[in-house]
């Protein structure tokens, strides 16, 4: 049991002899099983953080699907992560469009400016494809996902690691980004 001792203690002062005062005992027990019972009621009240996911679509790998969203060259944006922290980028079909090399400094603006043309031109929003190589690193991909989160590209992204083209491959090896 927990006890707060304050002894007034006694002895002897100037000659005089003083009474001793008896000891006055505080029972803290009761606040230490309050305390408790608070932190215990917080703890189990609290609402943690939940995880946010931000959503991606992957191509599928039925040939047969006859019901394919066809996307119109003008709001697609395509982004190829390399190696090195660099990204190249085009507006369009592969082959037909020059990519555009540059780092993650640069791409938000390129991403913001690129999304203003397509909103200005159609009135719709931009399609981004996203399409990490083989020299792109996980934190590649999580840099450029949230680049997209940060300019406000509300349609899920497309993710195709696998569809690279021919052409997009010869303009990394090109560049030295594959």
């Amino acid at each position: 049991m927990a006890e707060l001792d304050t002894s007034g203690g006694g002895g002897k002062k100037g000659g005089k002899v003083r009474s001793k005062k008896s000891s006055t005992k505080v029972d803290l027990t009761a606040m230490v099983d309050l305390a408790f019972l608070l932190i215990t009621f917080f703890m189990l009240t609290t609402t943690l953080n939940k995880p946010i996911a931000m959503d991606i679509a992957k191509p599928d790998k039925d040939e047969k699907n006859e019901q394919r969203l066809e996307l119109r060259a003008s709001q697609t944006m395509t982004i190829l992560l390399g190696k090195n922290n660099k990204v190249a980028w085009y507006m369009g079909e592969a082959g037909k469009s020059a990519p555009e090399v540059q780092d993650f400094t640069q791409i938000r603006k390129s991403i913001l400016e690129n999304k203003q043309k397509v909103q200005a031109a159609s009135g719709k929003s931009i399609v981004m494809v996203i399409k990490p190589t083989s020299g792109a690193t996980y934190k590649n991909f999580v840099d450029i996902m949230d680049e997209l989160a940060i300019t406000g590209i509300k349609s899920a992204p497309a993710i195709d690691d696998e569809n690279i083209t021919d052409a997009e491959k010869a303009f990394m090896k090109s560049q030295n980004l594959l």
